[in-house]
């Protein structure tokens, strides 16, 4: 019988985390699922210990290919699920047992919505920096399918290893490898195309966090990485008409972003800023104005790139009062 959902778990060199993370998916209170574990070459216990599993819950299979990377890995294990939904799992994370029953019935009660998230709680606690513990917060922010598409420039607004997708729709815009994370590529092209996301507001998975993270180590997850993935959606969607564009905010976030979006000939043509004695001047060949020398809604696009989420929050509130529409004028993207 087909199950309800497919839990999609790429995995190398996991030893030291897969056997408990599979007992979490084990333990789960919905009993209909089916796991798709994926040994991406490892060189350790990693796929002995998935198949040992696997000997003790039908409901689990261990898929050995060579070290062909974590987007290979995806592929592979999507072609393998049968249920019409997919939740995605990492070999060093943990599920809450009520995740994929509380998931799986907010996508059966809003059949409008492509997938849905959750939010987490990060671990060890004591490897946690005040950025990281930040994003957390922010991400337990994050409450709504209106939520997820007005911060999806900010930051990744679901964390991957959380997301139960319609596999028709994973299907339709499949995983890809173009040297930027692939699970905000991923988010940023189903909003693109008119998906809609949503969450559950709790906390049911734990979320490692260490050196030893795929993101932590590679070069597809740094900062950059992630900037270049916004200027390539922005291009492609609120870019995409014009050119030119207003820019507010020039920090480093600004500045960054400004970088990546010229290589695909997009150019501020205005920069907002608040310090008095940058206003007047020229960056890049942009004027400086102060926010109430902004044009009207509509003529240029406007990207919001500022940091701190309490000073996101005051642009917002004074764009809206003068009739700016988020997604549709301007977008934040820090």
């Amino acid at each position: 019988m087909t199950p309800r959902v497919s839990v999609l778990l790429p995995v190398r060199d996991a030893a030291a985390t897969l056997a408990a993370s599979l007992r979490s998916i084990s333990r789960q209170r919905l009993r209909d699922l089916e796991c798709i574990v994926v040994d991406d070459g490892s060189r350790g216990e990693s796929l002995a210990i998935a198949r040992r599993h696997a000997r003790g819950d039908p409901r689990f299979r261990a898929i050995a290919q060579p070290a062909l990377g974590l987007v290979t890995a995806l592929l592979r294990g999507l072609a393998e699920c049968r249920a019409p939904l997919v939740a995605r799992h990492d070999a060093d994370d943990a599920m809450h047992r009520d995740r994929l029953a509380l998931q799986v019935a907010a996508l059966e009660a809003a059949p409008e919505l492509a997938g849905v998230g959750c939010h987490v709680r990060l671990f060890p606690r004591n490897a946690l920096g005040p950025g990281m513990r930040a994003y957390e917060r922010w991400l337990a922010g994050v409450r709504t399918a209106a939520d997820v598409r007005r911060e999806a420039f900010v930051e990744c607004p679901l964390a991957h290893p959380t997301l139960v997708l319609r596999r028709d729709v994973l299907c339709a815009h499949a995983y890809r490898d173009l040297g930027w994370p692939e699970d905000y590529d991923l988010v940023l092209r189903l909003l693109a195309a008119g998906c809609e996301l949503g969450t559950v507001p709790r906390r049911l998975v734990a979320w490692r966090h260490g050196p030893h993270r795929l993101s932590q180590r590679s070069a597809v997850y740094a900062p950059d990485r992630f900037t270049a993935c916004k200027a390539h959606h922005l291009a492609r969607g609120l870019l995409a008409r014009a050119a030119r564009y207003w820019l507010w905010g020039y920090g480093g976030t600004g500045r960054a972003l400004a970088k990546a979006l010229r290589a695909h000939g997009r150019h501020p043509d205005a920069i907002v800023e608040l310090h008095p004695r940058r206003i007047g001047q020229r960056i890049q060949g942009a004027r400086v104005i102060a926010p109430k020398d902004l044009g009207a809604p509509g003529a240029l696009p406007l990207v919001v790139s500022v940091a701190g989420a309490d000073a996101r929050g005051l642009i917002r509130a004074e764009l809206d009062q003068r009739g700016f529409r988020e997604g549709a004028d301007y977008v934040c993207a820090a």
